[in-house]
């Protein structure tokens, strides 16, 4: 399948691709293309010392990984704390990779308390963070609502995309001032390419973390043109 979505893309020019794959198999499609980074799924953050079954984020870095997806909604239930993506977040800038920070609701309530949830992610997973270096994390929206692995998941909209988009912009101008305009707000809520385009053009984001419609590389070959023809 990555053969395919790299032979479908040769001729993407304005569209940064990543691909973040189960880690064993970074070192070999790394051969594939190189307009296609790649990226783990997720890692330790010490750098050595017992620990048995873990790949630390110097690994990942030296077999061909350059971002790395922390704090993601599977690993949050699985007790994945805000404090332990703090962790995983510093280690990952020390090891030059680009942290993916993953933050969303697992509800909509009627209160609003989601943009609580979201200000407390935000602010415990990037507490101590060097202004200067903020500019070099993405932030994943990731309504755990809307994903598909998800109960009774609903679809979100745009509309829920850019009103979260601009309240994360506001928490981190808070936090870092003005070097938070240079940070990068994705959209991850099971976006497919039928409503990838609108969720570019009105969701207030800057790219797309797709999830099950990246194992099909006709679909997602789709979306990653879609990215590349509002860039021209």
């Amino acid at each position: 399948m990555f053969s395919d979505i790299a032979k479908n893309l040769h001729s993407i020019k304005n569209t940064a691709i990543v691909i973040c794959p189960p880690a064993l198999y970074l070192e070999k499609l790394k051969k594939f293309s190189r307009k296609i980074a790649l990226g783990g799924q997720d890692a330790f953050y010490e750098e050595k010392g017992a620990f048995t079954g873990e790949i630390s984020l110097e690994m990942l870095y030296n077999i061909g990984a350059r971002y790395v997806i922390v704090g993601h909604s599977e690993r949050r239930t699985l007790g994945e704390t805000d404090a332990l993506i703090n962790k995983k977040i510093k280690a990952s800038l020390s090891a030059g990779l680009i942290p993916i920070l993953c933050v969303g609701e697992s509800v909509r309530d009627a209160s609003h308390s989601y943009f609580n949830l979201v200000k407390t992610q935000l602010e415990e997973c990037l507490n101590g963070i060097k202004k200067a270096l903020i500019s070099k994390i993405i932030i994943a929206y990731e309504p755990v609502w809307a994903i598909s692995t998800t109960p009774d998941r609903k679809d979100a909209t745009p509309d829920d995309s850019r009103e979260m988009a601009i309240f994360i912009h506001k928490i981190i101008s808070d936090k870092f001032g003005s070097e938070a305009a240079k940070v990068r707000i994705i959209y991850g809520g099971s976006v497919k390419e039928k409503d990838a385009l609108d969720f570019l053009k009105d969701g207030g984001v800057n790219g797309l973390l797709s999830g099950r419609v990246s194992l099909d590389a006709q679909k997602f070959t789709e979306i990653v043109k879609i990215c590349e023809a509002l860039n021209k």
